[in-house]
């Protein structure tokens, strides 16, 4: 989900400031850019490849063992599928599948599960050659605890349709800031790049300014990834 435990905590951080009331036309804006991908907005850091997705269709399996408390099986479940959904624009399909004993053992399906070690202090982690989505416990506690107000729900789907997208081929980080997929810096601290927006002000006005589920942009890399007439 991030590059690291610097920039985790540093969205850990922000989401505990206190959620300003961003200007109708801010709002406008962004949602524009949720919903149009526009000639030459396709860009992406340096970071990764785009590449036809490991597995077509993509699918799933939740593994709920370990889990926070406030993230009960059928709230995840939903997240999950909610995140298919959205994903299913691409055009290669998706599923997810029931727990069942053995399954963690298939090749053609992605466990997502809780681990601290495989999640490596990020919200979320994916291992394409592993086929694993792994999600940390100790980083959504610390976030209900830096912000109890926070809907913690609304990171979770985040976290989530962004690990997802690297299993729809996307493996390259989107410099869109609003895409789900996307890193809002290089990592270089105040002197690194930026992520784009088209109101960079406005932007200011968002606790969170990335979508948390897949764009329009997003869309049509994961189609143009996957061969797909975009």
């Amino acid at each position: 989900m991030a590059r690291g435990a610097e920039l985790l905590l540093a969205l850990i951080f922000s989401l505990a400031l206190p959620a300003l009331a961003a200007p109708p036309e801010a709002e406008r804006i962004r949602d524009e850019e949720i919903a149009v991908c526009r000639d030459g907005d396709l860009a992406t850091w340096p970071d990764g490849r785009d590449q036809t997705a490991p597995l077509r269709p993509p699918r799933f399996a939740y593994k709920s063992l370990g889990a926070p408390v406030e993230m009960g099986e059928t709230l995840v479940t939903q997240l999950l599928q909610q995140a298919l959904r959205a994903w299913s624009g691409c055009g290669i399909g998706g599923e997810l599948l029931p727990w069942q004993p053995g399954i963690e053992e298939r090749r053609d399906v992605v466990v997502v599960l809780w681990s601290e070690a495989e999640s490596r202090g990020n919200f979320g982690l994916a291992n394409l050659t592993q086929r694993r989505l792994a999600l940390s416990p100790a980083t959504f506690r610390l976030l209900r605890e830096r912000n109890p107000k926070h809907d913690y729900r609304q990171t979770m789907q985040m976290a989530l349709s962004h690990e997802m997208g690297h299993f729809y081929g996307l493996m390259a980080h989107s410099r869109r800031c609003i895409d789900v997929t996307s890193y809002y810096h290089d990592g270089r601290g105040d002197q690194g790049e930026q992520c784009r927006t088209r109101n960079p002000a406005g932007r200011k006005a968002f606790v969170e300014y990335r979508h948390v589920l897949p764009t329009a942009c997003d869309i049509r890399r994961c189609r143009i990834a996957n061969g797909i007439d975009p």
